[in-house]
């Protein structure tokens, strides 16, 4: 079979679904073709809906139609697996509409490969050889084609706009500072894209962390929603085990009831058994005495009577009639009464125990935080009143301003001894303990020359207070996070690890605590506020304001 000449479009040969070459080729009744596999991957997921469909015309099929094999289509995509398709037509390299066409070509014009920003013309690529080959056009900038090359072109002087006006914010040629931009503030276009160009960075790296904040927002809330769900469960299960035990307990006080009142109905049934016995023998003994009288009673002799009469055996004394309480048949009815009182208070104990975990329910401390204060007029509310503790200080540092400022001193300050004191590291801990919400900010202050700086920190009140090791050290351990403010930076040290942090330089900063969400945040303060770094954490003590001040540095808790 003769293949030369024969010049044949890819798609022709390519599934719908998979768009690579047919494999095992199958047509349907509507005479589209597709890949077996394809096919049947297609119908399997139409197989809930029991109604088939063709995924190039979207013709219907109710029952599942059988797959043939296209056997001469197969044939031809085997024949092309081994050959390969011809190259498409020349026609496919003329430019068409939506193409950028060469400007050097004469009739029907090519596609342009390139386009010129200093000839301002594009070419295909024969014409641009001489763009390749030609050693001053080598310097021109080639870029990707485009119809906008006019626009690169200073309509006043034809000119390639090659700079950038700062002052009207566009684009000029070399001739425009001459003219119509004398005076401004022009450099060129290249450095204008790499100031832009540092701008786009900064811009990203906002961005960047923005997107990291979010991710770190998401996790924490996923984690919370598992809590929940968790929490949920084993309140829904310990809730479960003890009503269950309240029910057993009630089932075996029932018990308890059906047993002693059977019980003393048994004693009782048996005593008055016992008397009903003995009133019946002694009214059989009575009657027969009564019967023996009367028949005495019939004795016509009157010696004989009388001997009668006096040999009768006294009678034996018996109860008194009177002497048994007749009483209304209310036997077991205090059992009823008391068994009600206990229903009537444990309905009462329910109904309040209902309302107080209804209460409970309602008011479970979910996560779910308030959104992070944006102003510093937002950050304002959280402010609370702290103070220097004289007792931490350590004996190098210098409490001021009613023990709101620490600076730092060449000579000892006659501070007595105190367990609570910092002996080796020159730092300060807060009266205060902190929780919850809070906002505060430090104004910091050094020497004009050489190195000096100040860290600000939180820390668990239990952190050594001896040592110059990571125990007592403002963030070189796991009870302590600080920010170390210098001239050379900004620096954020926990447990050892310390992590460089970019920001502008600020001798004000702030910090935000939110103790529950587990979240520190440190800002830059000056005229605006800056976030420069955030750390997410999980809090297990109250805090501690923490300020580390270097020689010649000073600290001040700024009154808000």
């Amino acid at each position: 079979m003769a293949q030369s000449g024969v010049q044949l479009d890819p798609q022709t040969f390519s599934c719908s679904l998979c768009l690579d070459l047919l494999k095992d080729p199958v047509t349907t009744s509507c005479g589209h073709t597709n890949c077996r596999k394809c096919l049947q991957d297609h119908w399997d997921a139409e197989e809930v809906r029991r109604v088939y469909s063709c995924p190039q015309c979207s013709r219907t099929f109710t029952a599942r139609p059988v797959l043939e094999k296209n056997t001469l289509l197969a044939a031809l995509v085997e024949t092309l697996e081994k050959t390969g398709l011809q190259d498409a037509p020349a026609d496919h390299c003329y430019a068409g509409a939506g193409d950028v066409a060469c400007d050097v070509c004469t009739g029907r014009k090519l596609k342009a490969l390139k386009s010129c920003l200093v000839c301002g013309a594009s070419y295909c690529d024969s014409h641009l050889q001489p763009h390749r080959d030609a050693a001053p056009l080598q310097r021109h900038k080639l870029v990707e084609p485009s119809q906008q090359l006019q626009e690169n072109i200073c309509p006043r002087h034809d000119e390639v706009m090659k700079m950038f006006c700062r002052t009207d914010q566009q684009d000029i040629c070399y001739l425009c500072p001459v003219e119509e931009h004398q005076g401004h503030d022009t450099v060129s276009t290249a450095a204008e894209r790499t100031e832009r160009q540092r701008e786009l960075e900064e811009t990203r790296q906002k961005i960047q962390q923005k997107i990291q904040h979010t991710e770190e927002d998401l996790k924490v809330l996923h984690k919370e929603l598992k809590s929940i769900d968790g929490s949920a469960d084993e309140a829904v299960k310990n809730s479960e085990d003890i009503l269950s035990q309240m029910i057993r307990l009630l089932e075996k006080r029932r018990s308890e009831v059906q047993r002693q009142v059977r019980s003393i109905q048994g004693a009782a049934v048996s005593a008055v058994k016992e008397l009903q016995k003995k009133l019946e023998q002694e009214m059989t003994e009575l009657k027969r005495r009564d019967a023996e009288l009367e028949k005495i009673s019939h004795t016509l002799d009157h010696s004989q009577f009388l001997h009668s009469f006096s040999s009768l055996p006294a009678l034996s004394p018996s109860p008194d009639s009177s002497s048994l309480e007749i009483r209304p048949p209310r036997y077991f009815e205090d059992v009823a009464a008391a068994v009600t009182k206990l229903r009537d208070e444990l309905q009462q104990v329910l109904m309040e125990t209902q309302t107080n975990i209804s209460w409970t329910v309602s008011n479970v401390d979910v996560l779910l935080p308030e959104a992070e204060p944006r102003s510093r007029e937002d950050f304002l509310r959280y402010s609370p009143q702290i103070t220097l503790n004289p007792n931490s200080v350590n004996k190098h540092l210098l409490l001021s301003e009613e023990d709101r400022k620490v600076t730092h001193m060449e000579e000892d300050q006659p501070y007595g001894d105190h367990p609570d004191r910092f002996t080796d590291c020159y730092q300060v801990l807060s009266r205060e303990g902190l929780t919850g919400r809070c906002y505060w900010e430090v104004q910091w202050r050094g020497r004009e020359l050489g190195w000096w700086g100040v860290r600000l920190a939180v820390a668990y009140r239990n952190i050594s207070r001896t040592g110059e090791s990571g125990e007592s050290e403002l963030g070189f351990n796991d009870k302590s996070w600080c920010l170390e403010c210098s001239s050379f930076g900004f620096l954020f040290y926990h447990n050892r690890i310390w992590t460089r942090v970019p920001g502008p330089e600020s001798s004000r900063v702030g910090v935000f605590l939110d103790h529950r969400a587990g979240l520190l945040s440190f800002y830059s303060v000056s005229g605006s506020m800056e976030l420069l770094h955030r750390v997410r954490t999980s809090f297990t003590q109250p805090l501690h304001v923490g300020l580390w001040v270097y020689k010649g540095s000073s600290a001040e808790l700024m009154p808000l």
